[in-house]
């Protein structure tokens, strides 16, 4: 499953789906809205760009890393501290693949998927720099 939407997923479901015949490791990436002195999380996307560039990044790590399986969801919205935004399920024969696909896949989401985030603090708000659509990464 590619997805970018703004409801949260089932891991433990997504788990067992990427268990397939002949599968040695399930490699699992949950990245959460961090306590750095903020109230909430805001998460944009250009989602028909970012859905395509998504879906080429788990081909590309099928194909690389010999994965039998690979879902990335990311969550769009307003998310608080301790929420899921990105979950990453990687299946493979061994675990050096599935790790490696797993470490590949994030990495590439990182180099420029069209997904931004914004800080919500007391004082307002900052886009994380390097990933704003609307501006230099100041403060709003």
């Amino acid at each position: 499953m590619i997805a970018i939407q703004h409801e949260d997923v089932d891991i433990g479901r997504l788990i067992n789906d990427a268990k397939r015949a002949g599968t040695g490791a399930v490699v699992v990436f949950d990245g959460v809205v961090r306590d750095d002195d903020i109230r909430e999380m805001e998460l944009e996307a250009y989602e028909e760009v970012a859905r395509r560039e998504l879906e080429k990044i788990a081909e590309d790590a099928t194909r690389l890393h010999d994965l039998f399986h690979v879902d990335i969801i990311h969550r769009i919205g307003r998310l608080s501290v301790g929420e899921n935004i990105l979950i990453i399920v990687v299946s493979a024969g061994h675990r050096p693949e599935a790790y490696a696909g797993s470490r590949y896949i994030i990495e590439e989401i990182k180099k420029g998927v069209p997904i931004w985030k914004k800080e919500l603090t007391r004082d307002g708000g900052r886009w994380v720099p390097g990933e704003h659509p609307h501006g230099s990464g100041k403060s709003e």
